[in-house]
């Protein structure tokens, strides 16, 4: 079994050549790795099986249940997405601008890849070929780190897309994945430095913790996803009902799910009630402030901790606000700047939340859900991130990339 340094080495070695590979190639080894997930469904969700049915045995929860679970629907949605990522502009070569000097020099400000790209990622087998698709349009090699309880399905997965890359002309060791989840390989990975250009965590604190503290490679954090709905006082109410339903119930383990519920105190009595019991009949646990136990006496007392949480269950927080500016001072003070949401009909208060709240992605009468590289066109993303450089949000092909000055002259010198 190669060591992390051997597929280090072999991943930098690779990546000039994955650089070098035009769109028509890169496009011809999307198209043939998406065929072949679907091929292989079968070999596939056994593999799962195996890694399911040893989580569960380990007292897995259902939410990482959840998200290791792999059908033939999940692998037509991966295969779905690497068709997406394919039908993308090739960001490699793209002129971001350009302008000429007085001194007759033409500038020009060029897309070019990062080079390697590492991935930890915990649970979802579903990120190996989101990340290989997005690498390899992409111009990067890309190395795949997963967790233990999805080692099967992800050996599975990377064997298969190998495969199909080669036979479509990528490069060999372009996609890699590291064959062992102990912690020991996951900190080699962090100190890779002069192999991977950018590391991206995909998990829980303890990762982005030891992430934190030991690597020694550039990185992003795809971090926590608290993620807030504020309905304001002059919300359409059927729609707030059914965008807090949405983002709380459509898939709650997931990090664009919302964990707290923010609603303007002019709609405690005559709102919060039906939307409370609509929550409650899909089996969501109410924990409230005062004022919501008040109006909704079935809610349990919600501390501080609560509004720190990301529950990634069916359970929410939910408070009664005074005013936007409360909501705005809420959710900077506990959200994750993952993915915030405002139902209202007041356009001068939507433009107030979407420039004073601290976070990503702001998305004004619809779901926080759609915090997606997928949903936003992208195809796939290698992540979301939380923080603010060199990328916020979820991430697709051109957050993969970074730019180089090429400069055209016909002699000139400095004076």
């Amino acid at each position: 079994m190669s060591s992390v340094t051997e597929i280090c080495e072999r991943a930098a070695a690779a990546a000039p050549s994955v650089a070098r590979l035009p769109a028509q190639t890169k496009d011809a080894g999307l198209h043939a790795m998406a065929d072949a997930l679907e091929a292989s469904a079968e070999r596939l969700v056994e593999a799962n099986r195996r890694d399911v049915a040893a989580a569960r045995d380990d007292g897995t929860s259902e939410t990482i249940l959840d998200r290791l679970t792999l059908t033939e629907k999940r692998l037509g949605s991966m295969a779905t997405g690497l068709r997406a990522v394919a039908a993308q502009s090739d960001p490699v070569g793209e002129v971001v601008e350009g302008w000429k000097r007085p001194n007759g020099l033409l500038i020009e400000k060029v897309r070019v890849p990062l080079g390697v790209i590492a991935v930890i990622y915990e649970a979802r087998p579903n990120v190996t070929a989101d990340v290989a698709g997005l690498c390899l349009k992409s111009g990067n090699a890309c190395i795949l780190r997963g967790s233990s309880i999805a080692l099967a399905s992800n050996k599975e997965i990377v064997a298969v897309l190998t495969e199909a890359a080669a036979r479509a002309g990528i490069p060999e060791y372009a996609i890699q994945l590291i064959p062992d989840a102990d912690r020991a390989s996951a900190v080699a990975l962090m100190q890779a430095k002069g192999y991977v250009d950018l590391l991206v965590p995909r998990g829980g604190h303890a990762l982005i913790k030891s992430i934190e503290e030991q690597a020694t490679v550039p990185y992003i954090i795809d971090g926590d996803g608290n993620c807030h709905v504020y309905v304001d006082r002059s919300a359409d109410l059927d729609m707030a009902t059914a965008i807090v339903l949405n983002a709380k119930t459509q898939r709650p383990s997931v990090c664009n799910a919302a964990e707290t519920l923010l609603v303007h105190e002019e709609l405690a009595d005559k709102w919060l009630p039906q939307c409370l019991d609509a929550l409650a009949s899909e089996g969501v646990t109410v924990h409230g402030d005062a004022r919501v136990r008040q109006t909704w006496p079935a809610a349990v007392e919600a501390t501080d901790e609560d509004w720190a949480t990301e529950y990634l269950d069916l359970d929410i927080a939910v408070r009664a606000v005074a005013d936007l500016d409360e909501a705005i001072a809420h959710v900077n003070r506990w959200g994750t700047s993952n993915a915030e949401a405002i139902v209202t009909q007041d356009l001068a208060a939507a433009r107030r939340f979407a420039s004073e709240v601290d976070s990503g992605s702001i998305f004004i009468n619809s779901s926080t859900r759609f915090s997606d590289g997928g949903e936003f066109g992208y195809g796939a993303e290698i992540g979301i991130s939380t923080q603010k450089l060199h990328s916020r949000g979820p991430m697709g092909l051109k957050e993969l990339t970074t730019a180089k000055y090429v400069v055209w002259g016909d002699g000139q010198t400095r004076l």
